[in-house]
């Protein structure tokens, strides 16, 4: 039974004998095992998900279990890249939608939380004269941010200081010892906003039905008479000419036949067509076409159109402006929206596909077809990741994470490190990717294996590698001070703002707890949010602000140990 016990004996002895791989696996293969179970109980209607993983490791790390020094520090790594990555594919889309104007107030709202909780951690380091590589730790566990907690420790590497007063471990601990009061500071901090504005749940609801048909500007489809004269006679795509936003005539009653019309047909009187359009500019175009229609075009006994949602999986149509594309320019079909990644679009011809894009099309049989072909709509193509664009992307983004930049007065080189440089690569191809023939698509169980995947990993070399100090942290008091500067900085950015956000900028109670939960990127406020809510309203203030804050959130903590130590 000897090589048993060798399976679980220290990595200084395993590493003597030849099972020094498989006891770091067996190790690691249970820590993420406990932890991941755990991850599922639920403490007083939350879960803390992977972060038990995390929780597991240190305490088997106290327990004296360990793995080789130089396969933890791999491993803790490689599985930090994978997770960021992962992260920059998932929000990349969404990171460019937050930065319009019209999702400019919900994000800047967002990030004065994420700038006011790194000037508390500032305040605490200096007033207190803590090491700022722990305060990033307790800020990182506070907001719930693991990335943070990896981009922090990439930097304290990068500068040599990871090892200096046992950093690496202490700022692990520190994270681990802020996190739970971090999910509990945000929960408690919805519900003391809750009370300080005076919110009326139901009434709140009834107020949010209202407004959402007000605010809604998704595509919609509206019939509409051609009773402006000027227009008869004159060739379709003359309507687009009075247009600012893109609109797509789908159908048309054009002569007693329904069609699907191309920009060149000529209008007649009495025509009827079946637009898609945004709310806000629907008032326009009954002023400039004609009033609503009581005919409904899609169940004409008459017409021998069909729609399809299409799946786009051919590469070769993402490399080109929709407009571009000669499959396109064909009768017989129109193509009218597009779902990406949640966010449903009016299509035009500056669009270029992605993989993934589904594509709602009209026209007839023959037609519709002719245009799935085209497109692919092969779904198994998707359920195969291609893993070369996938690691080209890491490749870059390691390249570029690992280029020194010089900043006066700093003892040596900044670089943006394995958390940043492959963050923003997968950011950046993401959205343009296609364009040199890199499609980083993957499909969402696909990117949700990788990330969980990785930050497991992540979070056990942490746990595995943080044990060892823990019953000092907790002897010496160091562990209580981190927890009330943990609630601090939970707390007081999430009071502040939420009361700025709802007497200044008008924003409802549900927004602004969707918002708080974004800034935090924290699912289980969002989830307490929703039950509250009883709708989904606080998932599209979270979606908007989630993208932006994770990334201010990763480089935060990493110049606060940059710029600090």
């Amino acid at each position: 039974m000897n090589w048993f016990v060798e399976l679980f004996t220290n990595a200084e002895e395993a590493a003597s004998h030849s099972v020094a791989i498989p006891h770091t696996v067996l190790i690691y293969a249970i820590t993420i095992a406990l932890g991941s179970w755990l991850g599922r109980l639920k403490i007083f209607g939350i879960t803390f998900g992977v972060t038990w993983v995390l929780f597991v490791g240190i305490l088997l790390s106290y327990l004296g279990i360990t793995v080789e020094k130089d396969v933890q520090q791999f491993l803790r790594d490689f599985g930090l890249v994978l997770f960021v990555y992962a992260i920059g594919l998932q929000v990349g889309f969404g990171f460019f939608a937050s930065l319009k104007k019209n999702a400019l107030t919900n994000n800047l709202l967002a990030s004065s939380v994420v700038f006011i909780g790194i000037a508390i951690t500032l305040i605490l380091h200096f007033t207190s004269g803590s090491n700022i590589g722990i305060l990033t730790g307790v800020m990182s566990g506070a907001v719930t941010n693991t990335p943070g907690l990896g981009a922090a420790q990439a930097a304290m590497k990068d500068l040599k200081i990871g090892e200096v007063n046992n950093a690496y471990s202490n700022i692990s601990l520190a994270y681990a010892v802020a996190y739970p009061f971090g999910v509990f500071g945000i929960i408690a901090s919805l519900l003391i906003l809750r009370k300080l504005l005076g919110v009326d749940l139901e009434r709140e609801r009834e107020l949010h039905r209202k407004l959402d048909v007000l605010r809604s500007n998704k595509p919609i489809a509206v019939h509409l008479n051609l009773e402006n004269i000027g227009l008869t006679g004159k060739p379709l795509r003359h309507i687009f000419e009075f247009l600012k936003e893109p609109i797509i005539v789908s159908r048309m009653l054009h002569n007693g036949e329904v069609i699907t019309p191309t920009p060149d047909l000529i209008l007649n009187s009495h025509d009827v067509l079946l637009v898609i359009t945004t709310k806000n500019q629907l008032h326009h175009l009954k002023s400039l076409i004609g009033s609503e229609s009581d005919i409904n075009l899609k169940n004409a006994p008459e017409s021998n159109l069909i729609s399809r949602d299409i799946v786009v999986t051919r590469q070769e149509v993402t490399h080109k402006r929709l407009g571009d594309l000669p499959e396109i320019h064909q009768h017989d079909f129109t193509l009218t929206r597009i779902n990406r990644a949640g966010v449903e679009m009016v299509t035009n011809g500056n669009i270029f596909l992605q993989l993934g894009d589904t594509v709602k099309v009209v026209g007839t049989q023959e037609g519709v077809e002719r245009i799935t072909k085209a497109l692919g709509n092969s779904l198994k193509k998707l359920e195969i990741p291609d893993l070369a664009p996938i690691f080209i992307g890491v490749a870059l983004g390691v390249i570029l994470g690992s280029i020194p930049f010089h900043v006066a007065n700093m003892p040596v080189s900044v670089k943006i490190g394995i958390a940043g440089g492959p963050l923003i690569v997968a950011l950046v191809l993401s959205k343009y990717g296609g364009y040199i023939y890199l499609n980083n698509y993957t499909t969402n169980s696909a990117n949700l294996m990788m990330r969980e995947l990785g930050i497991a990993i992540f979070l056990a070399g942490v746990g595995l590698g943080s044990g060892e100090h823990l019953s000092s942290a907790f002897t010496n008091g160091s562990a209580l001070s981190w927890i009330w500067m943990g609630i601090c900085i939970t707390m007081i950015p999430l009071l502040i703002m939420g009361f700025i956000a709802n007497k200044f900028f008008r924003k409802t109670y549900f927004e602004i707890c969707g918002l708080l939960s974004g800034a935090q990127t924290d699912p289980p406020a969002l989830a307490f949010a929703l039950k509250m809510a009883g709708s989904d309203i606080p998932s599209a203030t979270y979606a908007t602000v989630y993208p932006l804050t994770m990334i201010l959130r990763i480089i935060g903590a990493q110049l606060l140990i940059l710029f600090f130590s």
